[in-house]
């Protein structure tokens, strides 16, 4: 669920940087403040799988040790991916020039590409050996990381855009799986917020949750 969420957003995050007109300052604030956050939500999903998934794999399953580490290296990748993708975003910020958005935009390209190919890799040769050799409350350790690094702000527009990633056919569900009080929240003031981020980050675009 997680990675077609970081797949939606990373791929969508390139129109982000195109809707921004040159020198346009007030949309390169809102574009550089929605690539940090998200570049934050794929930094904390691979710090909870460093502490939390690799050294009990390896030792529980020696014969994905080889894989393991193939897991560490595109970490280790996609990490200076991010640093200069964080360089690239701070210099438009700065400018807000449609040269340093050229410069991000190029750089979103290859971290997208290095994130398309470790997903891929993990959900074959990782995933399916690690789900028999963990159990639901260690499992449970990823996802309480998970919601514990998700800054107060973009509690309901991570979870609007993770709606969105999903067929229509599985929101009910995930939403009723929630706790009551934030089933109630999202109805009340969520949805809303979310929707009005949406679209100022894409006016263009109808959103579907």
């Amino acid at each position: 669920m997680f990675h077609r969420f970081l797949r939606m957003v990373f791929r969508d995050a390139g129109s982000v940087v195109d809707a921004v007109a040159d020198g346009d300052r007030r949309r390169t604030t809102l574009a550089v403040r929605h690539l940090r956050q998200i570049a934050h939500a794929l930094e904390s999903h691979h710090h909870g799988e460093d502490m939390f998934l690799w050294d009990d794999l390896e030792r529980r399953s020696p014969a994905c040790a080889l894989h393991v580490g193939q897991m560490r290296a595109q970490h280790a990748e996609i990490e200076k991916h991010l640093t200069a993708l964080g360089a690239s975003v701070d210099a438009w910020r700065a400018s807000a020039r449609r040269r340093e958005a050229i410069a991000v935009r190029e750089q979103l390209d290859r971290l997208t590409a290095a994130l398309d190919d470790h997903l891929g890799q993990e959900e074959i040769d990782i995933l399916p050996v690690a789900a028999t050799s963990f159990t639901p409350a260690e499992w449970g350790r990823l996802e309480h990381h998970g919601r514990r690094t998700v800054p107060p702000r973009w509690l309901f527009i991570q979870l609007g855009f993770m709606l969105e990633s999903m067929p229509a056919a599985e929101q009910g569900a995930f939403l009723r799986a929630l706790p009551a009080p934030a089933r109630a929240a999202w109805r009340l003031v969520g949805r809303s917020s979310f929707r009005r981020h949406r679209a100022r980050l894409f006016p263009a675009r109808r959103t579907t949750t």
